[in-house]
């Protein structure tokens, strides 16, 4: 099974946005052990702006584009070096791919994308994406490009053809109502379709570290979905759930694929 996991901010690094080790090194582990059993996996890592700001000591998560790309460079390096070390642990080599907007919507680019991932999963070596913020001064939250990683992730998805999309977030899955306010709101295990009805339970944005929040969430699940993936919301607090949704088991919510 082809599969791609995306990891937000949120949940590798803690508000201050120092790395989240142990959590990092679990996710780490899971993914190794889960491509031992035979999987192909794709890393859709956010993180890189977060990162930077507690790398450089940032109080908050910076709003003006320089500072932001400048987190960014930082923080990449950070994040590469530690799955670099951590998947290396485990045998397994990881691969650098930093996306634009142009190269997802330019058919060229898109395809160029698609044949890098096919050799690397080819070669044995596991993609972790990420959205380059650094050089394109349009991709950092600004209208017309990706500005969130859940899209990306599907976007990749879709692309390379996957069986299943998984988002790690901070929270469980897609609830009926907003679980922050609202303790009777219940989680929803199973979606087999995208109507107006759940699309409208999408909120705003979600951490200060991140960009993304369960619209995003929802806008991905129609990208695979409807490109015949299924993909599953849960929790990332504890990456070994990961064994579980990979089989199938009940955990967060599932999207299921569209049928042809």
């Amino acid at each position: 099974m082809r599969i791609v996991v995306k990891i937000g901010t949120s949940t590798l690094a803690y508000a201050t946005g120092q790395l989240n080790i142990r959590r990092v090194e679990e996710l780490c582990k899971t993914m190794s052990d889960i491509r031992n059993a035979g999987h192909e996996l794709i890393l859709v890592s956010s993180g890189a702006i977060g990162m930077g700001v507690g790398k450089l000591g940032l109080r908050t998560r910076p709003r003006d584009i320089p500072t932001k790309q400048a987190a960014a460079a930082v923080g990449q390096c950070e994040l590469m070096y530690t799955y670099d070390k951590l998947f290396n642990e485990y045998n397994h080599t990881v691969a650098q791919v930093l996306l634009t907007g142009e190269d997802v919507h330019s058919e060229q680019r898109s395809r160029n994308m698609r044949n890098t991932i096919f050799r690397l999963l080819e070669l044995g070596a596991l993609p972790v994406i990420n959205e380059n913020d650094t050089v394109a001064t349009d991709e950092v939250g600004v209208e017309n490009t990706i500005g969130e990683n859940d899209t990306l992730s599907a976007i990749v998805a879709a692309a390379v053809h996957a069986d299943l999309l998984i988002l790690l977030s901070d929270i469980d899955g897609l609830y009926d109502g907003d679980p922050h306010r609202d303790p009777a709101a219940h989680l929803i295990p199973t979606v087999p379709c995208l109507d107006e009805h759940i699309m409208a339970l999408g909120g705003g944005s979600g951490s200060a570290l991140g960009t993304g929040g369960m619209a995003t969430k929802l806008k991905a699940a129609r990208i695979v979905t409807e490109a015949g993936c299924e993909m599953v919301i849960a929790n990332g607090a504890k990456p070994a759930l990961l064994y579980d949704i990979v089989a199938g088991k009940p955990v967060g919510t599932r999207f299921l694929a569209k049928e042809a």
